[in-house]
C-alpha cells in the first residue's frame, strides 16, 4: 500500500533524491530505489524501525557515506536544483546543507562553546559575526549558554544532542539532515528540542530533513513523512494523513482502531504487515 501525494510547496524541490541504491562493500544492497524530496522551508520525517535504511539515506545525501565504505551506485541527489553526490561534505556545508549525526557527537574534550566555535570554521567572517551567531544559538539552546564553560564529555545526552545542532548552525545552513534527534534522551527532553527544531523551521527558515524513529514525535512536528522499510520506501503522505493512517497506527504507533495492539501474536502481524513487500 502506497500513498501517492508529494510534498506541498513551491517550485522545484530544495532537495530531491531520485531513486538512488547504495552498496556496502561492493556487495551489500542496503537501499533499494529510494526517492524524495524536501521542499524549501519544510520539515520531513524520515522514518522506520532500526536497520530500514534512514541513516545510510542522510548519509548518501551528505556524501559520508564514502567514508564507510558505501556507494551510490544508481539515482542522484540534487540540492537546489544542482547535482550534489559529487560534492565533498565540506563543499556541502559551504552550499548550506549540514549534517547533525546520530549519537549526539561532541568533542568531548572541549567546552560548549568552543564546540559551538568549530561549526563555523568553513564561514570566513569576523570576530562579531562570530559573536552574533553564538549568540543566535544561545537564544534557540538557552541551557548551552548556562553550560558553555563546561566540557561538553561532562553535559547531559540532551546538552550533547543541543551542542550538535547548535553547531551545525554555526555553518549557518539553510537544510540540516538531523539524524536520530530523540535516541536515548527522556521523553521531556525529546519534547523540548522538537520545538527548538520547530521554531528554527519558523523563525529562521531552515528546511529539516530528520531520521526518526519515534514515529509518534516525528509525525506530530514534520509536515510530510517517507516510511523505510528495508531500503524501500514504502508509504508516503502529509503528516496528518500518515498519522491517521489504521496501518502506520497499528505497525509504526502500536495503535489500531480497537485500540492498542499486542504483537504476542505475531502470525495476525506478519499476514497484516504483507502490504509492506
Amino acid at each position: 500500500m502506497s500513498i501517492q501525494t508529494v510534498p506541498s510547496g513551491a517550485g522545484k524541490p530544495y532537495l530531491s533524491v531520485n531513486n538512488i541504491e547504495v552498496i556496502y562493500d561492493h556487495v551489500i544492497l542496503v537501499l533499494k530505489g529510494v526517492s524524495l524530496q524536501v521542499p524549501q522551508g519544510k520539515i520531513v520525517a524520515l522514518m522506520g524501525a532500526n536497520g530500514a535504511g534512514k541513516s545510510t539515506t542522510l548519509k548518501s545525501i551528505s556524501t559520508l557515506l564514502r567514508g564507510e565504505r558505501g556507494d551510490v551506485t544508481k539515482g542522484s541527489v540534487e540540492f537546489q536544483g544542482e547535482r550534489i553526490d559529487h560534492l565533498t561534505p565540506n563543499e556541502l556545508v559551504r552550499r548550506g546543507l549540514s549534517q547533525v549525526m546520530e549519537g549526539r557527537h561532541c568533542f568531548g574534550h572541549l567546552t560548549i562553546e568552543e564546540n559551538l566555535l568549530t561549526g563555523a570554521y568553513t564561514r570566513k567572517i569576523s570576530r562579531a559575526e562570530i559573536k552574533d551567531s553564538l549568540e543566535m544559538v544561545y537564544h534557540y539552546f538557552p541551557r548551552l549558554k548556562q553550560r558553555h564553560t563546561s566540557q561538553a564529555g561532562y553535559t547531559s545526552g540532551g546538552e550533547q544532542q543541543m551542542c550538535a545542532i547548535g553547531r551545525s548552525l554555526m555553518a549557518k545552513p539553510s537544510m540540516i539532515l538531523l539524524d536520530e534527534p530523540s535516541m536515548g534522551l527522556a521523553p521531556q527532553i525529546v519534547e523540548e528540542i522538537f520545538e527548538i527544531v520547530r521554531d528554527l523551521n519558523t523563525k529562521e527558515n531552515v528546511s529539516f530533513l530528520l531520521a526518526e524513529q519515534n514515529t509518534t514525535v516525528a509525525l506530530r512536528y514534520a509536515d510530510f513523512g517517507y516510511i523505510l522499510e528495508n531500503g524501500r520506501v514504502v508509504m508516503e503522505g502529509d503528516a496528518k494523513d500518515l498519522a491517521a493512517n489504521e496501518d502506520v497506527k497499528e505497525f509504526y504507533l502500536g495503535m489500531s482502531s480497537a485500540g492498542r495492539k499486542s504483537f504476542r501474536d505475531m502470525k495476525f502481524y506478519r499476514r497484516r504487515k504483507r502490504w509492506l513487500a
